[in-house]
């Protein structure tokens, strides 16, 4: 996993050192959606855009990355799809959740 990480990155990268705003952040460990979630909480909020924070636990080995990018870029689908994100994420994802058999954990929090 190693290996593959060093040919598709640069370099590590950290969410809390970015400076644009995103619509939609989705993270694949639990543990990293808490770490932005302590970034949200500690920050000021500025422009009050609306930000939807989504976790998919996915295993850190091949066939799991490999099986989890399929699942990660059809849910990324579904939600571009959306004349109103911020009206139809709820039942988007527990339609997506139903489906894909996968616990799905989302919050909403402000630039």
């Amino acid at each position: 996993m190693l290996d593959r990480n060093r040919r598709i990155k640069e370099h590590p990268q950290r969410f809390q050192d970015y400076v644009g705003q995103f619509d939609v952040i989705i993270t694949l460990e639990e543990r990293v959606y808490d770490q932005i979630m302590e970034d949200f909480n500690t920050r000021e909020s500025e422009t009050m855009e609306a930000v939807h924070v989504i976790n998919l636990d996915i295993q850190d080995n091949h066939e799991e990355a490999t099986i989890g990018a399929f699942v990660v870029c059809e849910l990324s689908k579904k939600l571009e799809g959306s004349d109103d994100l911020d009206n139809d994420i709820d039942e988007l994802l527990q339609d997506f959740e139903e489906r894909s058999k996968r616990r799905i954990i989302h919050s909403v929090h402000f630039y």
